[in-house]
């Protein structure tokens, strides 16, 4: 699988044995919208760490938010955090503290993963619609992806913790 971040090869190569290569113009939305979101709405700065392909066996993180995308793209994308930053940024989100336990926490995880795609949606540079985000919350688990679509994960820090961005899409036909 290729990773692209050559912004001059913005089209994604598929073949039926290969995953699609994920290009700039699906990952730079992504963390713009990860920036502006943690700034202005959680108020901590992201530091972007350097993205590579997830393999097939990786778990996420403790605590997910999955975000299905559909149109000209097609996919997923997963936000995925550590138990104690995800602790952490919802409270800093909610300005008061959250039981991990609770619905408003895992309501408050999906507010910022819909935040996040949708701010990206908007410079993808394709029709895309976003579904309701679903959350999952618990050690090791594992988010299936489309078969041949590449899945880049981008690595995200803050004061909080570390979290992840996990793109997996693929031009639809």
């Amino acid at each position: 699988m290729i990773v692209s971040a050559d912004v001059d090869s913005m089209s994604a190569v598929r073949t039926p044995s290969k995953p699609s290569r994920i290009t700039t113009n699906f990952t730079v939305p992504f963390v713009n919208s990860v920036k502006n979101v943690f700034k202005k709405m959680v108020k901590v700065d992201t530091v972007i760490g350097e993205p590579r392909e997830k393999s097939v066996d990786e778990p996420s993180h403790d605590v997910s938010a999955i975000i299905g995308m559909s149109g000209d793209v097609i996919g997923t994308v997963v936000v995925s955090f550590d138990q104690e930053a995800a602790i952490k940024l919802v409270e800093a989100f909610a300005s008061e503290k959250v039981d991990p336990a609770s619905p408003d926490f895992a309501d408050a995880i999906g507010e910022l993963a819909n935040m996040i795609a949708g701010g990206a949606k908007k410079d993808l540079g394709v029709m895309v619609d976003i579904t309701v985000p679903s959350v999952v919350i618990g050690k090791g688990h594992h988010i299936a992806r489309l078969k041949n679509a590449a899945c880049l994960v981008i690595p995200c820090s803050t004061p909080a913790g570390t979290f992840s961005i996990e793109v997996s899409l693929k031009q639809h036909h």
